[in-house]
Order: C-alpha cells, then sequence, then structure tokens
C-alpha cells in the first residue's frame, strides 16, 4: 500500500496572506503494496509565501548569537528561482537557518525523528551554493545537503543534534539588489516533549493580513490520503518511458543509478559526487547494449533526481526487468587506510551478510531514503513475513544472480581493479527483487586517489561500462543457448 511518510504525524501550519496554507507531505512508497507500516513522528510547519506586492518587508532578524556561518555566491541569470546564500547562527538551544533566494517562493518545513532532520521543500530551485565543510554548520546542526526531490520540486534537509521544533518561520521578499530570505528558528525540545506533540490540537483560524500563526493538529486518514494523493512523488522519474514495450519483444534490462538528486552519495576530493559517476557509468552501459539492438535497457532515473529505494525496486517490477543491475561507488572513512584499498567489488543479495565490510556497506546504501529526507519506517511483524516469503520466491533467482556476478567480475578482470575481495553479498533494499536476478556494483573506492581518477574521467568510466555491458550481453546469449537446446 501507498504510505504517506508523515502518518499519524503532528503538523503545525503557519499561514501568510489572509489565507491556511495547504499542507505538503513528502511520502514513499512501499516496494509490497499489501503490507503496511507503524506510524512516523513528524512536526511540521507550512510557510506560503505570497507575491511581492502581499509581503511586508520587515528588516532581517537579528542573530541569535553564539557560531555563525553563511555561504554566499553570486550565479549568472536564470529562469528558475534560485538560491544564493545559507545561513546558520545560533547555539545547541536555538539556530537561525536563513535561505536567499531571488524571488518568491512557497515553502514546507518540517521535523522528523529517527534521527532528527529538519527538512524545507520548495519549488525546484538553482542551487547556486560554494562547497561547505564544518566551519558552514553551527549550533543544533550539523550537517545539511540540497537538491532535487522530485518533479517540479527541490529539498533541503538538515541534520540535527537534538530533537527540536521550528519556530518564528519568516519571509522578507527581495527588494531591489536583496534578496528575499527564508528563515526559522530550530528550538531543542526534550524527547518526551516532542513526541507529546502527538495527538494535540487547536482550531485553525484565519490570522490578520502579514501575521504568521504556528499551530499544530492531527491529521486522520482521510485527510492523509488526500495529501499523499496530491504530492506523493511520481513512481516514473522524470525521464524514463512509463511503461516498457507492450508486449515484451526482447529482455529487459534495468540499470539503476545509485543516489541522485538531494541524495549525493559519496563526495570525493575536489568535490566529485558519487551520483555523477553512477549517471554517467549507466548512460554509457545502455549506449553500448542499445547499439547491439537485443535487449531493452531502461534507467531508474535518467537526470540528477531523486528516485527512493521503494521506487526503484517498483520500476524493475514496472519494467518487467529480467536484469536489475544497481551501480555505486564505495569508500572508506578510515583515512589511514584510503590509499591501500581499492577496486570494484560486486553485492549479491544475501539477509545475512558475507563480512563485516558488506554489511556496513549495505547500511550505508539502504540510508539514501534517510539522507533524502523520507521517514524512517520501523520494522513489523508484516516486513519480517515478506522477508521470509521473499526468500522463498528468490531461492532460484539467487542462482541467476550468482552466475551474472560470476560473468561480470570475470569480465572486469583485466580491464578494471577489482577489490581483494570482490564476492560480497549483504541485505541491499534494491536487491530484494521478485524474482530478477540482481545485482549491486561498486565501481571503487572514491575514498582513494586512484579509483577517484578513474572514475572521474570519461575513459575511466567507459572501461567500468564496457566492462559491465559485456557481461550483460553474455549473460543474456547464455540464457537464449539454454533456451534452444
Amino acid at each position: 500500500m501507498v504510505l504517506a511518510e508523515a502518518e499519524s504525524a503532528v503538523t503545525a501550519s503557519a499561514t501568510c496572506s489572509c489565507r491556511l496554507a495547504r499542507h505538503s507531505w513528502p511520502a514513499c512508497r512501499r516496494a509490497f503494496k499489501l503490507l503496511s507500516c507503524g506510524a512516523v513522528l513528524a512536526v511540521t510547519t507550512t510557510l506560503a509565501l505570497p507575491s511581492l506586492a502581499q509581503v511586508a518587508q520587515p528588516a532581517r532578524p537579528p542573530s541569535s548569537g553564539g557560531w555563525s556561518a553563511q555561504i554566499k555566491h553570486h550565479p549568472t541569470a536564470s529562469a528558475k528561482p534560485r538560491a544564493t546564500a545559507i545561513r546558520i547562527s545560533g547555539d545547541a538551544t536555538r539556530t537561525r537557518v536563513s535561505l536567499d533566494v531571488n524571488r518568491p517562493i512557497t515553502a514546507n518545513t518540517f521535523i522528523l525523528d529517527a534521527p532528527y532532520r529538519a527538512i524545507i521543500d520548495i519549488p525546484e530551485l538553482e542551487f547556486h551554493l560554494p562547497a561547505y565543510g564544518a566551519n558552514s554548520v553551527a549550533g543544533l546542526v550539523k550537517d545539511f545537503r540540497y537538491g532535487q526531490f522530485d518533479t517540479g520540486r527541490s529539498r533541503v534537509v538538515i541534520d540535527l543534534t537534538a530533537p527540536a521544533t521550528i519556530q518564528n518561520a519568516t519571509f522578507t521578499a527581495p527588494n531591489g539588489n536583496q534578496p528575499g530570505i527564508l528563515s526559522f528558528d530550530i528550538v531543542r525540545v526534550a524527547a518526551a516533549d516532542f513526541r507529546a506533540l502527538r495527538g494535540t490540537s487547536e482550531p485553525t483560524a484565519t490570522p490578520p493580513q502579514q501575521q504568521l500563526r504556528t499551530g499544530r493538529h492531527e491529521e486522520g486518514p482521510a485527510a492523509q490520503a488526500a495529501a499523499q494523493a496530491s504530492i506523493s512523488p511520481s513512481l516514473t522519474p522524470p525521464g524514463t518511458a512509463s511503461t516498457p514495450p507492450q508486449p515484451k519483444q526482447r529482455p529487459v534490462v534495468l540499470i539503476d543509478p545509485g543516489h541522485g538528486g538531494i541524495d549525493p552519495g559519496t563526495v570525493g576530493a575536489g568535490g566529485l559526487n558519487e551520483k555523477s559517476v553512477t549517471l554517467a557509468v549507466a548512460k554509457e552501459v545502455r549506449t553500448l547494449l542499445l547499439a547491439g539492438r537485443r535487449l531493452d535497457v531502461f534507467l531508474t532515473r535518467e537526470f540528477d533526481n531523486f528516485v527512493s529505494l521503494d521506487q526503484r525496486v517498483q520500476l524493475s517490477r514496472q519494467y518487467q526487468a529480467d536484469l536489475f543491475v544497481s551501480i555505486h561507488a564505495d569508500s572508506l572513512a578510515e583515512k589511514d587506510l584510503a590509499g591501500a584499498i581499492r577496486g570494484a567489488t560486486v553485492y549479491i543479495l544475501s539477509e545475512r551478510a558475507s563480512d563485516d565490510k558488506a554489511r556496513r556497506v549495505a547500511e550505508k546504501e539502504n540510508a539514501a531514503d534517510i539522507a533524502a529526507g523520507l521517514a524512517a519506517v520501523p520494522a513489523s511483524a508484516e516486513d519480517q513475513v515478506r522477508s521470509i516469503l521473499l526468500d522463498l520466491v528468490q531461492r532460484e533467482t539467487a542462482n541467476y544472480s550468482t552466475s551474472f556476478r560470476n560473468l561480470l567480475l570475470s569480465s572486469m578482470r583485466g580491464r578494471v581493479p577489482l577489490a581483494k575481495d570482490p564476492q560480497r553479498s549483504a541485505a541491499f533494499k534494491v536487491l530484494k527483487q521478485d524474482e530478477v536476478p540482481a545485482v549491486l556494483i561498486e565501481l571503487g573506492y572514491m575514498s582513494n586517489p586512484e579509483d577517484l581518477a578513474r572514475l572521474g574521467k570519461p575513459d575511466g568510466q567507459r572501461q567500468l561500462a564496457t566492462a559491465i555491458a559485456a557481461s550483460i550481453t553474455t549473460f543474456f546469449a547464455n540464457r537464449e543457448a539454454r533456451a534452444n537446446r
């Protein structure tokens, strides 16, 4: 079933210009539609930002004190709204966040737990923010990221150090050379107080013009379903066909470029993003396979956009895929080992990881939805039953996954460096396919200078794509030969 991400969530709504803003609920689609999950706690503020003529232009709010940071950039002209700076100031009790934009926008802000994050949903922006480091955060903010979340929608995700709520949300409209400023306070609260917000309510009311009102209420199932239907990220990402060829004339391969949009994946030295590498390699694989005219090939994403893990699995069903290949790049946090460990690794699905390293990699990749600001969904009894049923279905499929992994490693060997132990397995969410052979490739270590240099160059990406495409071609040629015996 489709779940609203903030099911049974707490909402604090705020309205500008004499009207109550409608709620915008982020949503994620579960891979198995017949099973449901527990409720997720969220605290939401909706901030409707009217046109320039409708908004008073108050002075910028004073600094909240404590440490402050500012990131600013001066971009070229663009047709889309753009963000040019973000400022974070304050302490561990109250932290002020301000985002500069070049014209009025509508923003929806909310806070999620497990882990604690502040989310800003806004119309699609061009982000012209320079690279930031540890000195760019302050107070309750320990990290942040931004990018496209869905068609026509961008998102900023702010990782928090503690439970908090959002207060004093304001917008100052652009004025001459001065940008518009979306600002709000992140205010620390006790964990018990955060949980106590669930179930509280107060009547809605239309505030006086130019006044911002905050409140809390809990939506019922009908309202949540309506919100879900109105804003749920599209199942098919931009740039992909909505349905596969009907009827299927050739085997279907689904290539899955990892990460995307607001989720950059690993960021290497010099700012190279994993999401860019995986997309470039995936497109090259598709080009090589389509040239053979024996396979239909689709991508889970065509652009720098976010696609949830469940959506990726659902797309495999939608395209009736005969093979699923997820492409990623690895990294090591231990700097003393980064220079020595390199090479590609190929994973298949296993509920029990082949080793501790494989388990950690799966945990990192499975956290992609959390990084993009989706709510953590707790495991349930239904999830356990689903895993058991899936395991029974996949026993035969696992043999084909293993066979393809062997072909892939054989094709890569001699073309690209391989890790010391390149055959591994772990419980990757995107590999939990019903009856589809599936592998996840870590192209190399972006923490290793040699691997990073290869991953960042077209020639290196082409070498990887050539090896992947050759193994896919051989896999289906072998399957056709068996069928014709």
